[in-house]
């Protein structure tokens, strides 16, 4: 995180730089239906439009902007309704034709209102094969199977289900109607207290995917290629199909367009068949000969062009789903034809065909970035390469594990081949010439990728001028751990020996250095805290490095310095890593370390490398003061700047080493001087005063920190390295950083552990599932082996129950995590026709209660003994192997909790899944969920009966597919990144204004580099949506809003927790547009999904439950009401305790319906309850906040407003409106005023529904406000208005 020193410097950028980008705030986020689709966001300078003139069809204006390419305007027509179905055409201005890859800013006389003539172009074989291809994703562009199928960058999203189409335009539609009776009633399976979990509902059918049938076959015909004679005549390939008529037809593809031939299956005769028809398009000719065709197509477009733009923008990793109806498998041209060649993302726009990713990757790190445009073009050149890389990367990765790649050593045996495919390099995570014998053998050899790719990732975040790393991505599939890495130019014709210039081959037997490397890793050692330091080489001579030894630089061929092996980044994890004669702290040693682990490459995390300096930087300041303050008590004439003593003198001239960390401590860096050596201020300012410096140096030593003159801490990562030895000069030196080490080992125990648990006891973070909770550990610098400490510490902790959902979470983490480990080694030994029957029969063990599953083997008379023994390249692991088949529930659970106490160190209390089930309060279908995430495996969507004990719950078929699961960089979006965070520290401090001008900065910022579809875009505008909503203009949060739940379930997945938050956000600004029904269904699919991903008992629940019952109050659904507000209440009190504010809250929304039904005697009862808890916990103030909260008049049977629904909905969500002096007010709408003005003007006529929100304020108070973090964070104003 950014600390608040960092602020100005953003907000310089965002004075300077940035500023033309505000011209056209959010028209490019959300293309009109002009530029629905177009794939490539554009910010900076004003847009303008111009004509169009397509063949055809009436000409048409667009909307532009300078930076565009030509090619940009190619892409929105072939995606616009009209003029799709044309792919092969250049664009004229005033007769010259315009270069496909020039900015339009450098085209000449192209202006305001400039014509450009499409002209169609003459067709090659590359331009006919995109031709049919663009048909083909038109045919099928509702059809979901790309996503459930994992390819091409698809992915789902259900919102649409739920909201009926768009809720802009349904909002103008059902202002009217929405008091009419609307069915409220929930599904069975969601209600409170319901105990059934369905997966059906999961992906409900959309309408729009019974497909239309356009054609039954759209193929490449056998007559392909042309003979010589018809190529003369310009045929460029055959096609074959058959409308939906039945008719069969052949086409031939010329130069000039596509016309019917005369050919038949089995007779060739290219002459032109009547009628007569030469068309341009494919489309067009298909119009002509099939009546069903163009009815069909007509309604596919405009559905097509209908969905939102984020339904069908390709996400920018492909996110894979674990379940998946039974799809129809149907015929394909462009499927099998891609099968089998490389074809990899847009390479057919790439001259030469396959891609040199090493230099791809290399050249854009070397774009300029002197400022923010150019920052901007290079980051997301990085952007759009990495990602690319990584669906090429895990493509090849699963043809070499299918055995569809040739080894480049095919004599070796199959865990030591290496693969090269597309320019990538494979390897195996095998331990293959006892190069990790010392570390834990093939164990070490597993984690080792990981443990790289961290390093490549931490490298590549510090981003030094001159140091190269490779491409590195690792997939895991079918058991398997592939590592795929770019490739060095010339490493693969010389030895290793030779290459390596610094660093060593064998763990520091043989240790080289070299100057360059020293300076350019000089440069990464203060941000990553690596210390410089000497180690010996088998010759005794001393080597300077600062990395670890393993850490290997190579001059490739291009003259450019990488380096790779970078598995040691960080320093070990003494924990974990016992060391005769090394006695570890005692905090360490109370809970049971150290432990030996399966491998000795334990490293700490970059983030409690972080913590961990940070935590000793307070420590010196502390001290410092401290000593300085003793000083000043006995001798007042010491220079007396430091008057109010404490850690928060960061100014005070006495310390001036720690000033210049506060301001960059953003990047974890704790210093930001250049090297120690430049620490000059202090000692200079020493000499003035030799007893500050003094105090400087005692400080010093205290916390660790090598230089003597300021805060400075860096690890050695190579101590405790097996083979590595020290210089007898360095002993000191050596011993200090041991000391730190185990430091850094007890500080994990004793601080982040505890903090970890004491954030999740006040609620500041709420994990929901394994993922969830992994993240939040990770964040926290806790590595996942420490999973069975937190859950130790959990089960200590005295408030245990307000603890329930995390202990929870962690079983059910560390009972599929063992699961996974075993799985691993359970799949390696399964070839690949056995694939679906082992993976059914080890999900049986795993889930279901049928007590003996048994194993189907494919059948015997397919398996012929003969042949399998001459294979020699099999691929790897592939033995004639069916130990698998034996396995039984009882062996697996007893290896499961075998697997949890050796790696977590945890005692499971469970034989069989269902006394896991009884003692740990699971649920089978969570425990699916996450062993499918983690495994890659998908499953067939439908009701499993896990509990029967008369058959197994899964069939082979059910089994549908397995997919990589893959790890990779993330690059960032640094700038956008900087204006995001201002604007949230200016939304806290209560500048709405300000903050919601950074942030839409930010969003555009982020659209440019990561194209439309990103997590943190998804972020941005969340937080847009909320804000928008303060101010109270709820259309621009609706519209804000839907866009981060399309996103978050594209990017993130449909059930993954973010996506049930975003969910309840929308249906509170649906509520507040008064589209009930609408808010209604969002907050039952979220429920939905909560209980899929959980269950009933989180605290989160509550918040959810009290917004239900609240909307159902408002529709007058009294006893439905009740149930969701008292199980709310339930819930708030076991996790909040009886006596919080929010359970007080929760009894005056219960008492309110009970008033509504006249009840009024249990109302009292709530009201009372409710104000004893203010009473207690805010003493006699509360009085009249509670009457204030507690309107109690005459009894009333009237429904109650929706402006008051709306005001408690607010504060539940920890919304609070915060009442503005009319001055104030005048000003904010002047200023809302100008703001729409200004997106009116630049969004060209498209969105005139957008006028500022007509809905009551609620309950009276001014429009407009303060906002505050999620609700379920903290439920206090925190906004000075």
């Amino acid at each position: 995180m950014l600390l608040n020193g960092d602020c100005p410097e953003s907000l310089k950028k965002e004075e300077g730089a940035a500023e033309p980008p505000r011209e056209n705030g959010l028209d490019e986020a959300d293309p009109g239906d002009e530029t629905a689709g177009q794939e490539v966001i554009v910010i900076q300078d004003t847009g303008f439009s111009v004509k169009i003139l397509a063949p055809g069809i009436e000409p048409f204006s667009l909307q532009v902007s300078p930076q565009e390419m030509v090619q940009e305007i190619h892409q929105v027509l072939m995606d616009r309704e009209d003029t799709c179905h044309r792919t092969c055409f250049s664009l004229h201005l005033d007769g010259n034709v315009l270069d496909h890859f020039s900015e339009l800013r450098s085209v000449e006389g192209l202006q305001e209102g400039s014509v450009l003539r499409v002209v169609e172009e003459p067709y090659t074989v590359r331009e006919a094969r995109i031709h049919v291809r663009h048909v083909r994703d038109l045919l099928k562009s509702l059809d979901p199977s790309d996503a459930f199928n994992g390819v091409d960058c698809n992915s789902l999203s259900f919102l649409s289900v739920f909201t009926d189409g768009d809720l802009g335009d349904s909002g103008k539609r059902k202002k009217g109607l929405e008091m009419d009776p609307i069915d409220c009633t929930p599904p069975e399976y969601i209600l409170p207290g319901s105990r059934e979990r369905p997966l059906c509902p999961l992906q409900p059918q959309n309408r729009d995917w019974k497909p239309l049938q356009c054609l039954k076959v759209l193929t490449m015909s056998g007559w392909n290629p042309p003979p010589g004679n018809r190529k003369m005549h310009g045929d460029l390939m055959y096609l074959f199909v058959i409308t939906a008529e039945d008719r069969q037809v052949s086409i031939t593809a010329s130069t000039r367009g596509f016309y019917l031939n005369q050919s038949t299956a089995y007779h060739f005769n290219p002459k032109p068949a009547s009628p007569r028809f030469l068309s341009h398009s494919l489309v067009e000719l298909l119009n002509q000969i099939s009546p069903a065709f163009r009815k069909n197509f007509a309604v596919l477009q405009k559905k097509r062009v209908q969905r939102h733009p984020f339904e069908r923008i390709a996400t920018p990793f492909q996110v894979y789903s674990w379940t998946a109806p039974q799809a129809e498998h149907a015929m394909d041209c462009v499927r099998a034809e891609d099968a089998y060649t490389s074809r990899l993302g847009y390479e057919e726009h790439i001259p030469g065909q396959t891609r040199d990713w090493n230099e791809e990757l290399q050249t854009t790190r070397e774009l300029p970035r002197k400022n923010l445009p150019e920052r901007l073009l290079r980051e997301r050149a990085i952007f759009k390469v990495h990602s690319d890389f990584t669906a090429a990367a895990t493509r090849g990765a699963m043809a070499v594990i299918d055995g569809n790649v040739m080894a480049i050593n095919p004599s070796e045996e199959t865990k030591m081949q290496m693969f090269i495919w597309n320019n990538i390099f494979f390897s195996l995570g095998f331990d293959v010439r006892d190069h990790y014998k010392d570390f834990g053998g093939d164990v070490a050899a597993y984690v080792a990728p990981t443990n790289d790719l961290n390093g490549v990732r931490t490298y590549n975040a510090v981003d030094v001028e001159g140091l190269y790393t490779l491409g590195t991505v690792v997939v895991d599939y079918r058991g398997y751990r592939v590592t795929a890495q770019s490739i060095i130019p010339g490493i693969l014709e010389r030895d290793q020996e030779q290459s390596v210039i610094y660093g060593s081959i064998d763990f520091g037997k043989t240790v080289v250095s070299h100057p360059r490397y020293l300076e350019l890793l000089e440069r990464t050692s203060r941000p990553l805290k690596i210390l410089r330091h000497r180690v010996l080489n088998d010759r005794d001579e001393e080597v300077e490095l600062c990395s670890s030894v393993e850490c290997k630089g190579i001059i490739g061929n291009d003259g450019r310095h990488y380096i790779l092996d970078l598995l040691r980044t960080f320093p070990p994890d003494l924990n974990f890593l016992p060391v005769p004669g090394e006695e570890l702290p005692e905090e360490c040693a109370r809970a049971g370390f150290p432990r030996a682990h399966r491998h000795k490459l334990c490293c700490l995390r970059q983030e409690l490398v972080d913590a961990f300096v940070e935590h000793r930087y307070l420590l010196f300041m502390k001290l410092a003061a401290l000593q300085l303050m003793q000083q000043k008590a006995s001798q007042l004439e010491t220079p007396s700047s430091l008057e109010n003593g404490g850690p928060s003198s960061l100014e005070s001239k006495s310390e001036d080493p720690p000033g210049p960390e506060a301001g960059s401590e953003e990047e974890g860096s704790s210093a930001a001087a250049d090297s120690e050596g430049d620490q000059a201020p202090p000692v200079a300012e020493g000499t003035a005063d030799p007893r500050s410096r003094e105090v400087i140096r005692n400080a010093c030593k205290a916390v660790g920190s090598i230089s003597s003159t300021a805060f400075d801490i860096r690890f050695n990562p190579d101590i405790f390295s097996p083979g590595v030895r020290f210089p007898e000069s360095c002993q000191d030196e050596v011993r200090d950083q041991k000391q730190l080490l185990k430091d850094a080992a007890a500080f994990l125990l004793s601080c982040q552990i505890p903090g970890l648990v004491k954030d999740c006891m006040e609620h500041a973070v709420l994990p929901m599932d394994g993922a969830t909770l992994a993240e939040v550990m990770r964040q926290r610098g806790i590595n996942m082996r420490y999973l069975g400490k937190v859950l130790e510490l959990v089960l200590r902790s005295p408030a245990r129950h307000q603890l329930d959902h995390v202990y929870k979470i962690g079983i059910g983490e560390l009972i599929t995590r063992s699961a996974k480990h075993i799985f691993k080694t359970y799949l390696q030994g399964v070839e690949l026709s056995g694939l679906s029957a082992a993976i059914s029969h080890f999900l049986n063990c795993f889930l279901s209660s049928y007590p003996n599953p048994v194993a189907h083997l494919p059948a015997d008379e397919l398996v012929s003994k003969k042949r399998n023994k001459r294979r020699k390249n099999r691929p790897p692991g592939a033995a004639d192997n069916t130990a698998w088949a034996v396995v039984t529930p009882q062996e697996l659970w007893k290896d499961i909790c075998q697997e949890a106490k050796n790696y977590f160190d945890f005692h499971l209390e469970c034989e069989t899944v269902d006394q896991a089930v009884e003692t740990y309060g699971l649920q089978k279908i969570t425990l699916l969920r996450e062993i499918s995430l983690k495994t890659g495996i998908q499953v067939l969507l439908k009701e499993y009966s896990f509990d029967s004990r008369h058959k197994p719950a899964f069939t082979e078929e059910d089994v549908l597919n397995i997919f990589p699961v893959v790890k990779h960089v993330n690059p960032k979006a640094s700038d956008a990144f900087h204006f995001f965070q201002s604007g949230q520290a200016k939304v806290q401090q209560g500048f709405l204004k300000e903050g919601c001008e950074l942030i839409n900065e930010a969003l555009n910022l982020f659209n440019n580099v990561y194209g439309a579809m990103h997590v943190e875009t998804c972020a941005c505008l969340r937080l847009l949506a909320r804000l928008h909503y303060i101010m109270g203009d709820y259309a621009e949060a609706l519209s804000n809003q839907q866009k981060a739940v399309l996103m978050s379930e594209r990017v993130m997945g449909i059930e993954h927790p973010n996506t049930i938050q975003e969910y309840m956000h929308l249906a509170l600004y649906c509520f507040a547009s008064s589209q009930l029904s609408t808010a209604l269904s969002l907050l039952y699919r979220a429920r939905y999904l909560m209980l899929l991903v959980f269950g009933e008992d989180h605290p989160e629940m509550a918040l959810l439950d009290n917004n239900i019952g609240l909307v159902l109050h408002g529709v007058m659904e009294y006893d439905l009401s009740l149930r969701f507000l008292e199980n709310a209440l339930a819930v708030s009190t076991k996790y909040h305790g009886p006596k919080a504010l929010k359970v007080a809250l929760s009894h005056h929304l219960v008492a309110r319906v009970y008033e509504s039904k006249a009840e009024f005697r249990s109302a009292l009862q709530h009201e009372k309850e409710g104000y004893t808890i203010y009473k207690t916990q805010v003493g006699r103030a509360a009085r009249a906040g509670a009457r204030l909260t507690a309107p109690f008049p005459a009894p009333q049977f009237t429904a109650p407003s929706m402006a008051s629904v709306l005001e408690q909905l607010n504060v539940i969500n920890g919304i609070l409106f915060i009442p503005l002096s009319q001055k104030d007010l005048e000003n904010l709408k002047a200023e809302v005023a100008r703001r729409h003005q200004l997106q009116e003007a630049s969004r060209n006529k498209d969105r005139a529904e957008e006028p500022m929100a007509t809905e009551p304020a609620p309950a009276g108070t001014p429009e407009d406000l303060g906002s505050q973090p999620p609700a379920a964070k903290d439920p206090s104003p925190s906004v000075q208005g």
